[in-house]
This record gives structure tokens, sequence and C-alpha cells, in this order.
């Protein structure tokens, strides 16, 4: 008979159902052993089906993926990749000062130099091209001169 009290068609076999047997635990490796509550048989659960077939199996508990751990909302990686190119805009910001004031020293340098060069040169211009009251040393007043082989002739 079935479960719902009707006759069974003479194709449909009566099913059988067996309780397994439990072998005693044997541990030949020393390996991590889940613990489990020694001689326990899981219960056998009948499932009819609707074209009348009787399905037999062991219930099992559907498995239940472990839980994540709760990520930071940013990766550390990411913070320090963040915190790196902080570092180098300030360590360019510096640089970029850096050789704005060498060059403008080197541009003062260059303006002190050539203004030296403009007084120095124009005090020696001042000495030359005045006459002075005094003169010393010999004055030679050269009228005619020939130039024959080299030597010199007055």
């Amino acid at each position: 008979m079935r479960p719902d009290h009707t006759p069974r068609p003479p194709t449909e076999r009566a099913v059988e159902v067996h309780q397994p047997t439990p072998l005693p635990p044997t541990v030949a490796v020393s390996a991590p052993v889940v613990p489990v509550q020694p001689y326990t048989v899981p219960t056998v659960a009948s499932v009819v089906l609707p074209d009348g077939r009787v399905v037999t199996g062991y219930a099992t508990n559907p498995v239940q993926p472990e839980p994540l751990a709760a990520k930071p909302p940013v990766s550390r990686a990411a913070v320090n990749v963040a915190l790196g190119g902080v570092g180098f805009l300030a360590v360019c910001g510096g640089l970029i000062l850096l050789t704005s004031f060498i060059a403008a020293l080197t541009a003062f340098i260059t303006q002190l130099i050539t203004l030296a060069a403009v007084c120095f040169g124009g005090w020696i211009a001042v000495q030359v091209f005045t006459a002075s009251g005094h003169q010393s040393g010999t004055t030679v007043n050269i009228r005619k001169a020939t130039f024959k082989r080299n030597h010199f002739r007055t």
C-alpha cells in the first residue's frame, strides 16, 4: 500500500528501506578529525514523487558558506598608494621651489657681475682718456720712419 492508502499498480514494486549498520571508528592516520558523536546514524528520509516513485536518502543540512571577514571600505594598498602620491607631490613642490630659488640666485649673481664689469670698465676708461696735469716718461716724436729688411730706422 501507498502512504495515501491507495493500492499499488501491478508494475510498481514495493520499496524496502534498510537501516545502515554503523562501523566502529578506526583511526589509522593521526589527522585532525571533525568531532562527531560516535555510532550515530543519520535518519533516512523517504519522499514520494507525484508519479508514485519513492526516493529514499539521508537528510542533509545545506552547507552554509563561512561568513566573510568584514573588510574596510578602502583597502590598505589603496591607502598606501594615496599616501605615497601625497608625499611625492610634497617633494615635487619643494623641488620646484628649490629650482626657482637657484634660478633667481643665478640671475642675481649674473647681474652683480655685469654691474661690476660696467663700473670697473668705466673707471678704466676714465683713467685712460682723462688728460692729467703731469706726464711722466719720455715722449718720442717719429716723423719719418722706414722699414728695410726687418730693421727699423729713423
